[in-house]
């Protein structure tokens, strides 16, 4: 995520629109959604999700531990896809939040539809807080 990079850890946890997330607990949710639906239901990792504290979790994480986080998600996602065979793809799948899923290839695929769009979320807030700083600089 080269556009978390220049964010100070304040700018990362700090949420630009009240009714809106930080970027901090957006990383948090991402890496806990990963982690769950396919690292625990799918490659047996073993992790136990908190869902309510990836939103409630009053911040403090480096910006290093968060990516970290999200990037050792990916990377178990990225093992278990590589892993699937041609037969795994039509298992049955259900989790909870995803009762309706019904085989593999539809929870990686909603877990790629949900990184794309809160991955958009991060970059609208990365490009507020910059305009933020610019008026700042501008005054």
């Amino acid at each position: 995520m080269v556009l978390v990079e220049p964010l100070t850890v304040d700018e990362i946890w700090s949420r630009p629109y009240p009714y809106g997330n930080s970027i901090g607990h957006l990383l948090l949710h991402l890496a806990g959604n990963l982690n769950y639906y396919i690292g625990a239901e799918i490659a047996g990792t073993g992790y136990v999700r908190n869902r309510p504290l990836e939103f409630g979790d009053p911040g403090g994480h480096s910006k290093e531990s968060l990516l970290n986080g999200l990037r050792d998600a990916i990377r178990i996602v990225r093992t278990t896809l590589e892993r699937q065979q041609e037969k795994d793809w039509a298992a049955p799948y259900s989790a909870k939040g995803m009762e309706q899923a019904g085989d593999r290839f539809y929870a990686f695929l909603t877990c790629a539809a949900h990184l794309s769009h809160h991955t958009g979320q991060i970059i609208y807030l990365c490009k507020q807080l910059e305009q933020r700083r610019s008026r700042s600089a501008g005054s």
